[in-house]
């Protein structure tokens, strides 16, 4: 049965892929249907920083856009979806064009966990596996039919730089990043995941597990992001006022 899922999922995300590989801009809602204010849970955050990883120019709603896309068809329209579900976050996203069809809709991601926070994370991340498994690469076409309509931002503003940082695919504006460091740290294993103490020794992060292979969330403190590899060392990457932090982190496990 698996066997044929992943055929089934493969075939669709091909078929798909080629069509968000026609749009090269993708919008982001800052408040979505099932939460209560803008960016609750950073799902509008995260986002930006997903779909920037998968390779494509995203903006939130509130956001001026660069005059190429004045053309409000020439956008793909992104939206997280939560699903009914007991005991667990379920969502999935979908990416709609200018008249409202689904141009593709994500594999559902999961969790378990009883944080919120950790939670809306961990299963945004496993929805996003099926975007990156799309191998997205922005391939322009022409499109005469549709008539050109101008899109006039609310409130312009400075747009912010989105930095890809986990190696699917990397980009050179990851160099922007401000990076810190701290002393060797050693993992201890816990039910679902690790706790990574000092020689005191003091618990300093705590990372969950996620189905991606050295790719956790992370909870330093009251900070949330993410715990990955890059060029054989360990990161703990978060955003602080809209600004990527990426602390090295020194890991026995």
């Amino acid at each position: 049965m698996k066997k044929y899922l992943f055929v089934f999922l493969f075939a669709v995300s091909y078929c798909f892929s080629q069509s968000v590989n026609d749009y090269e801009t993708v919008l982001i809602p800052l408040k979505f249907d099932f939460t209560k204010s803008e960016n609750q849970y950073r799902l509008s955050t995260l986002s930006k920083f997903n779909l920037n990883k998968a390779g494509f120019q995203a903006f939130y709603t509130s956001e001026s856009l660069p005059k190429a896309n004045n053309d409000r068809c020439s956008l793909l329209y992104y939206d997280v979806i939560k699903e009914k579900s007991f005991l667990t976050t379920k969502l999935h996203v979908v990416f709609k064009d200018c008249n409202g069809k689904i141009v593709f809709q994500s594999v559902n991601g999961m969790s378990k966990e009883k944080d919120y926070q950790l939670a809306y994370t961990e299963a945004l991340n496993e929805a996003f596996e099926s975007v990156y498994a799309l191998q997205y690469k922005y391939s322009p076409v022409a499109n005469t039919l549709i008539p050109a309509v101008p899109i006039v931002p609310a409130v312009p503003v400075i747009a912010a730089v989105a930095v890809p940082v986990i190696a699917i695919p990397t980009s050179t504006a990851d160099s922007k990043a401000e990076i810190t460091s701290t002393d060797l740290l050693y993992a201890q294993p816990s039910s679902n995941g690790f706790q990574l103490v000092d020689s005191t020794p003091k618990v300093v992060i705590k990372i969950y597990k996620t189905s991606v292979k050295d790719y956790y969330t992370a909870v330093k403190g009251t900070i949330q992001g993410v715990f990955i590899t890059k060029d054989k060392q360990w990161f703990f990457e978060y955003y602080q006022d809209d600004k990527l932090i990426s602390e090295k982190i020194s890991v026995k496990f």
